[in-house]
């Protein structure tokens, strides 16, 4: 949706960032619709104890999705209370069921229980995201899987790794996040329906405290969601905390791999980009310029994410006794802003992933440049192994490698195999044919592509059950 007007604020979020079937989850529509589905129910499960009426619960059904955002505002604007505000706005809609709405409750009997749905509808969205891009990451791991490429440790080149290896750590994080969600999905539950102070006393004096398992058993079973066995006046705000770091671990995830995106796509290395548009600008002055400015956003959003736990905490450790008002503004927003930029940035990344661009000449240079270092050892315990004392052989390729690493530094080809091929001491362990293949990076990335293979298809068997 884009927003009509333009002349006041408008949040980021309510057009430019996030789908639009998370936005709805998380829209005023969305939300009252809920709030009568829930009233709905109640009364449902009343008429079950002869409060409520079957005509005043069809009244209450054949309007409940009549919201109507004016006149609710309009109302609201003269008492101050939201949902009271749509309550009455419902029940004026309603001549037989008004009267009988909201009977027995209090109102995060209604706004905790829509909370606690909203935020398993947006889990599944993002389950079912996360899900495409682990499929989509698999397929970049069984593809590159044998592909020799340079690694890094400390931003300095190492030793070898695969393109797909490299891409299976980003997989594993990933998968990790999915059973940490997964797992979370499962536990949701709702407040229930327990009054202002949790102890359902209101509605043990309507239909008796012999009853009240049954009946909100009842309810659980009608919203297919399990309550709190124990509430205050709302439901345990340390759920919130658990969810909204669960997002923040997998916005972790998707920002380190954005941004060694960003690393390997600066034009020294280039190895990998993001896709870049034929018509896309990368910079308004620079007409050159190829800017990561996906990779950019997801770090850029994702590090606003990594604060939202910090915030639920405060909410979760401050609600003092059973229940005060100081966390109610901010979930307004850290809520549906914490779906919404996970929505985002599991997107992007989908995308970037997607069409990954990788420029195999630029990881071959790289590999021509810095991976006969990585042979040294090699050449080293073949020395030893063939006769050699170790640390004579040590300082001798310890001086081929500082020599060799000055002409690197001016821009000139890796002179290592040609200095290690004519140092006398060295053929007399090895020849020059073994020295040469020791030296051969792309030989020397260990049981890397066995093991992205075996973490992909880890990663379809999780899927799959």
């Amino acid at each position: 949706m884009t927003p009509t007007d333009f002349s006041t604020y408008q949040s980021p979020f309510t057009w430019r960032y996030g789908s639009e079937d998370m936005r709805q989850v998380w829209g005023e529509i969305y939300k009252r619709l809920t709030w009568r589905r829930l009233w709905v129910t109640l009364a449902e499960v009343q008429c079950e104890y002869g409060l409520v009426t079957p005509e005043q619960v069809a009244d209450l059904r054949e309007h409940a999705t009549n919201v109507n955002m004016e006149r609710s505002l309009e109302i609201e604007a003269k008492i101050h209370h939201d949902l009271m505000a749509e309550l009455k706005a419902y029940a004026e809609q309603c001549s037989l069921g008004g009267g009988i709405l909201h009977l027995g409750m209090t109102s995060t009997d209604i706004v905790d229980n829509t909370d606690a749905l909203r935020v398993r509808d947006s889990m599944d969205l993002i389950l079912e995201r996360l899900q495409g891009l682990l499929t989509l990451l698999v397929d970049q791991i069984e593809r590159w899987a044998e592909t020799p490429s340079m690694g890094f440790t400390h931003l300095q080149p190492a030793e070898p790794t695969t393109l797909g290896y490299r891409l299976a750590q980003y997989a594993q994080d990933l998968l990790m996040d999915w059973s940490a969600l997964f797992e979370i999905r499962k536990s949701i539950k709702g407040k229930g329906i327990k009054g202002a102070t949790g102890t359902s006393a209101s509605f043990a004096e309507l239909i008796g405290i012999e009853n009240l398992t049954r009946f909100e058993a009842s309810l659980s079973t009608r919203l297919d969601m399990p309550f709190f066995l124990v509430t205050t006046q709302v439901y345990p705000r340390k759920q919130d905390y658990q969810v909204l770091s669960a997002l923040a671990g997998l916005g972790a995830s998707l920002y380190k791999f954005a941004f060694d995106l960003r690393f390997l796509q600066s034009p020294p290395i280039g190895e990998w980009a993001e896709p870049f548009g034929v018509s896309q600008v990368g910079s308004s002055a620079m007409p050159f310029k190829r800017n990561p400015v996906n990779a950019e956003k997801i770090d850029s959003l994702a590090r606003m994410l990594a604060q939202f736990p910090r915030i639920a905490w405060d909410n979760a450790a401050h609600t003092a006794l059973e229940r005060t008002l100081d966390d109610s503004a901010n979930r307004r927003s850290t809520l549906p802003e914490a779906f919404l930029i996970t929505d985002e940035i599991l997107s992007t990344t989908t995308g970037i992933v997607l069409d990954l661009r990788v420029n195999q000449d630029a990881i071959q240079r790289t590999l021509d440049i810095y991976g006969p270092f990585a042979g040294i050892e090699r050449v080293l315990m073949a020395s030893v192994k063939a006769g050699a004392d170790r640390q004579e052989m040590h300082a001798i390729l310890r001086e081929h490698a500082m020599e060799a690493w000055i002409f690197i530094q001016k821009g000139l080809p890796n002179p290592l195999e040609t200095r290690l091929k004519m140092d006398t001491l060295i053929l007399q362990h090895i020849d020059e044919a073994r020295v040469e293949e020791l030296l051969d990076a792309s030989l020397y990335t260990g049981d890397a592509p066995f093991r992205a293979r075996a973490l992909a298809q880890e990663i379809r068997s999780t899927l799959r059950s």
